[in-house]
């Protein structure tokens, strides 16, 4: 006994007694709704660096790595249920998993959003450091350019900042500067600038 491709229901022929499809016309169905869950899934996952961006906690490191293996998870879960599918074989369970992922980037972008916008100007914290180290990455869209300074953060050594290519070109080794933390309104600590001290 298998599961109909589309709905899901159990099946002994090849036409599903709950939505009245064939295998061939359930693959055509999922195939067409795979592509679209999964363009909706790449839209958000470019909406989710972007706002990473404006509003960057201060984990960001960790937090786009973390994403960066949900978002390659995610692309070989669609090409092994794209391959089950063409082949008829049982994919629900898979379905299911990958269903539950595609939300993953509008919420965590949701997420840095309303923690970044809704807090005050008031809460900004200034705490003063030095500048350790510049990395800069060239990438073809964006790139990426961090500042190393010294944590303030009890267990942390350095705290890597995005920058843009101005605070990135103002500050080199040895400098002393201020970074603007503010608490985030849903308790996700994000740093507003870099100043000179």
């Amino acid at each position: 006994m298998t599961r109909c491709l589309d709905c899901g229901s159990e099946r002994t022929t090849d036409q599903c007694p709950s939505c009245g499809l064939t295998s061939a016309a359930a693959e055509v169905l999922f195939r067409r709704r795979l592509v679209r869950r999964t363009t909706i899934f790449l839209l958000g996952s470019l909406l989710f660096p972007y706002v990473s961006q404006i509003f960057p906690p201060l984990d960001i490191d960790l937090m786009l790595i973390f994403f960066g293996l949900i978002f390659f998870g995610v692309l070989f879960l669609a090409v092994v249920l794209e391959r089950r599918a063409r082949n008829r074989q049982e994919i629900e369970i898979l379905k299911r998993i990958y269903s539950g992922f595609i939300p993953l980037p509008w919420i965590l972008a949701a997420t840095l959003f309303v923690n970044g916008r809704l807090d005050g100007q008031k809460n900004i914290i200034y705490y003063p450091t030095m500048v350790e180290g510049r990395f800069n990455m060239k990438g073809i869209v964006h790139g990426s350019r961090r500042l190393l300074v010294r944590s303030w953060r009890p267990g942390q050594h350095f705290e890597r900042l995005a920058v843009d290519a101005d605070d990135f070109d103002r500050f080199h080794d040895g400098d002393h500067v201020e970074v603007a933390v503010q608490p985030g309104s849903l308790g996700i600590p994000w740093y507003y600038g870099v100043y000179r001290r």
